[in-house]
């Protein structure tokens, strides 16, 4: 044992006299920093061409084994330039975000003839390349790859084996300062052998696996993105609208003449809804992969679309997945001509702000479904089972007393389209299905109000029927809306939008449903799309009874806030072990659930992290799943006329005498 000195006492007291000093006091006090002020350095857009001539871009995708594009980029620049600024693409039009893949741009490097550049990333505005040009250069030559992801993990996965999806502005620069229609470019691509290639780009000529198209502006180059591959067919839909397609293996582009017949009413059903096409042709890009990542993107002239292998030979296994092309290439005009005014902007780095989503997304929901009906895509059966899935949820969701759809219009940009803990208490981009309930409410209110002699459609040839052929944008406000609506009914449609889109706290939206003469029931087996939607997922989707969604494995991956299985302590992450003290398996728990109307228990073993618990979860309620039933005598329900076709239909043969 160490020796002890009383000295404690005294260090004390000399401490305390030092603290208690005023020099001590003011050296002890709080520091306070002022901060550094924040100096712009990248130049806001202007409408004004940019100087320095038209850009050439060359890219070598041909790279199938490490999925990595080879940029070369050449930008021209005025005499005199002492100092260009490069941009990254960062808010993408359709993302409503900002989406661009800024992290998979690499080996970035900067040539004046074969000198190589300093250039300095800007710190706050980090999509921004600032590089010094040197006395008497001509042009910027830009070298860098982009590495695309090889595995859903580290993002969308747009290059196999068998094809591949360019989209442009994940690997090309433009320069700052200038609206991007100002800016001029070239663009050439370096394709695996033997590859097709579809895109809405002009002026294609092929030299050995180089292909080049006509000089262009930026903003379509963004706008046309490239779909290519191994195994390739296209078909004519009429009205220069082309659909492509690219498969896994050649015997997946097997699709039936009847079942292209179906594509082309979509045309036609477009055409006659809208009362003008806008766009001198329009390509459907169409890939039948599980190998790449999955993709639903609309674009003025084009549109990028993702499906199942089997969407084709599998015909009547994926018609709930049939709604995907309807909504898509109904965005060229719901989003892409007719766009809201702070969702058109000037270059892809001024924000993008998403209050009138409802009116661009939503309705586009609305449409994608109405054609997709009218054109036969998607039978009576499933786009009822949709629009229950959609009333259903709404009916359930607690995050509709707080938030509003106006506010989910925002969440593309702090959400970031990531999973959420309790998504039905934090509400997502409802803006898609709740508007398009909305949509659907003011068809009925406009049918009803004149007894049948108009409907939404005529409001789409208003809204979006004039300049046939053009394929600029034409933006809008809320104030146009409510003004062509009046014109078709007068009706007080600023309170009838206000209160379903900018209050929160409102019922769920089923006026369209019921004034379209069906009602909200439910039942113990899922319909159609629900069925369709689980068979996909492999999951089992019990939202609307226990509160839940699970996977093959037993695994929550889904817990409605305030459900009973949340209120008995079950959250996403938790693994289903056992029901009633035997293995956990789909048919095994629904057992449970109806026995459980009678009094049995639903007991289950639940494991979550290293815990094992059993756990009752006090439900006696029994499967639920949302349906829509007519409420009104056949022949008389608005909600069939509005999924009825415009073009005409041929009359039934009359039956054969015997």
């Amino acid at each position: 044992m160490k020796p002890t000195f009383a000295v404690a006492p005294l260090a004390a007291l000399l401490l305390s006299t030092v603290l208690a000093s005023p020099l001590a006091a003011q050296t002890m006090q709080k520091s306070a920093p002022v901060a550094v002020p924040i100096t712009p350095s990248v130049p806001d857009a202007r409408d004004v061409p940019y100087p320095g001539g038209t850009m050439l871009l060359d890219i070598d995708a041909s790279d199938t084994v490490r999925a990595a594009y080879r940029v070369t980029q050449t930008i021209p620049v005025a005499p005199g330039t002492t100092r260009l600024t490069l941009l990254f693409p960062q808010w993408l039009p359709g993302t409503h975000g900002t989406r661009g893949p800024l992290a998979e741009l690499v080996d970035v490097k900067f040539y004046a003839g074969t000198t190589q550049l300093k250039w300095k990333r800007d710190p706050v505005e980090v999509f921004a390349f600032h590089v010094d040009i040197p006395a008497g250069a001509s042009a910027v030559t830009a070298k860098f790859i982009h590495t695309s992801p090889l595995q859903s993990s580290e993002g969308r996965i747009t290059m196999t084996q068998e094809m591949l999806n360019l989209q442009w502005e994940k690997m090309s620069l433009y320069p700052a300062g200038h609206y991007v229609r100002q800016i001029r470019v070239k663009p050439s691509v370096i394709f695996p052998a033997g590859w097709s290639v579809a895109t809405a780009l002009d002026g294609k000529s092929a030299a050995g696996n180089r292909v080049t198209w006509a000089e262009t502006d930026y903003e379509t180059l963004v706008d046309s993105p490239i779909f290519a591959g191994k195994h390739y067919k296209s078909y004519d839909l009429g009205q220069k609208v082309t659909l492509h397609v690219v498969a896994d293996k050649p015997e997946q582009l097997a699709a039936k003449p009847e079942q292209i017949a179906l594509h082309r009413n979509l045309v036609t059903e477009a055409r006659l809804a809208f009362g003008a096409n806008h766009f001198d042709h329009y390509e459907m890009l169409l890939a039948l992969t599980d190998r790449m990542g999955s993709i639903g993107l609309e674009h003025h002239r084009s549109s990028e679309n993702q499906l199942e292998p089997g969407a084709f030979t599998e015909w009547d296994k994926n018609e709930h997945d049939r709604n995907l092309l309807p909504h898509e290439y109904s965005h060229s005009w719901s989003g892409k001509f007719r766009r809201p005014a702070r969702l058109w902007t000037p270059d892809y780095r001024q924000p993008m702000q998403g209050d009138l989503l409802w009116a661009y997304e939503g309705q586009d929901q609305f449409w994608g479904t109405v054609l997709a009906a009218r054109s036969g895509l998607q039978g009576k059966a499933v786009i009822l089972g949709m629009l229950a899935n959609w009333a259903g949820g709404y009916s359930e969701q607690p995050g509709r007393e707080w938030r509003s759809v106006e506010d989910t219009g925002l969440d593309p940009v702090f959400g970031a389209r990531k999973p959420k803990p309790f998504a039905s208490l934090a509400r997502g981009e409802d803006y898609y299905r709740e508007g398009a309930l909305i949509w659907l409410e003011a068809d009925q209110v406009i049918r009803a109000g004149t007894d049948g002699r108009k409907s939404i459609d005529d409001f789409a040839r208003s809204f979006f029927g004039m300049r046939d052929g053009d394929w600029g944008q034409l933006p809008f406000e809320v104030d146009e809306i409510i003004t062509r609506l009046n014109a078709v009914y007068p009706h007080d449609w600023k309170t009838f939008l206000d209160t379903r889109i900018n209050q929160p706290g409102q019922p769920a939206p089923l006026g369209g449903i019921e004034k379209g003469g069906y009602k909200l029931v439910w039942k113990d087996e899922p319909n159609p799309y629900d069925k369709g939607l689980m068979t996909e997922a492999k999951n089992l989707n019990l939202t609307h009874s226990l509160g839940i969604v699970i996977d093959k494995d037993g695994k929550v991956t889904s817990t409605r806030w305030d459900g009973p299985a949340f209120n008995a302590g079950i959250v996403s992450g938790s693994k289903i072990v056992a029901v009633g003290g035997n293995t956990y398996d789909a048919d095994g728990l629904k057992a449970a659930i109806k026995a459980a109307k009678n009094g049995a228990p639903i007991d289950l073993l639940v494991q979550r992290g290293n815990r094992f618990q059993t756990i009752n979860v006090d439900w006696q309620g029994g499967l639920r799943w949302p349906w829509l039933e007519r409420a009104v005598p056949e022949g008389t329900a608005r909600l069939d006329q509005l999924m009825m076709p415009l073009r005409p239909m041929p009359k039934a043969l009359p039956a054969k005498k015997k």
